[in-house]
């Protein structure tokens, strides 16, 4: 399976590099993982609805520009579909066996996702109803996929 982590933003924070690159080193044994960051659109810390609208729309267009034609996309979304690690193994299962060997997951910035990145996934993903930095979630989706496959290959993982 291709796995691609496409996210907005450069990440800076060395224990959240230390984090990923780990999980990033495990997960070779059972996929083939790219990371791929978009810069992030500078913008003033106070922004109008249509400012808002436009930052994402630009940082939009660089998502789409890396996602493979043929990838089943999951995007991180607070109004997407709240999973258990069980459940998120079970959906990468199925998506192995049906065929779709490319998956995208994205991360947006730190105002969301556009419109266009919402339409172009085939299924949004919530971790939950609490909002994380974008660059966290990095680490937290990483790990996640990470117990997937140990959960799949009925390897013993943390409960």
């Amino acid at each position: 399976m291709n796995i691609s982590i496409i996210t907005v933003g450069k990440l800076k924070e060395k224990y959240l590099k230390q984090g990923i690159d780990e999980y990033l080193k495990r997960l070779s044994a059972y996929a083939k993982m790219e990371m791929i960051e978009v810069p992030d659109e500078k913008a003033p810390e106070e922004l109008s609805e249509t400012e808002m609208i436009q930052v994402k729309q630009k940082e939009g267009e660089r998502i789409l520009s890396k996602i493979h034609p043929d990838a089943h996309v999951i995007a991180l979304a607070i109004e997407g579909k709240m999973k258990s690690s069980e459940e998120l193994a079970d959906s990468l299962d199925k998506l192995a066996t049906y065929g779709k060997s490319k998956v995208a997951f994205v991360i947006g910035g730190s105002l969301g996702l556009s419109q266009e990145v919402l339409q172009r996934a085939d299924e949004k993903l919530s971790f939950s109803k609490m909002t994380f930095p974008h660059q966290l979630m990095k680490l937290i989706l990483l790990e996640q996929v990470y117990r997937a496959f140990r959960i799949n290959r009925g390897e013993p993982y943390h409960k």
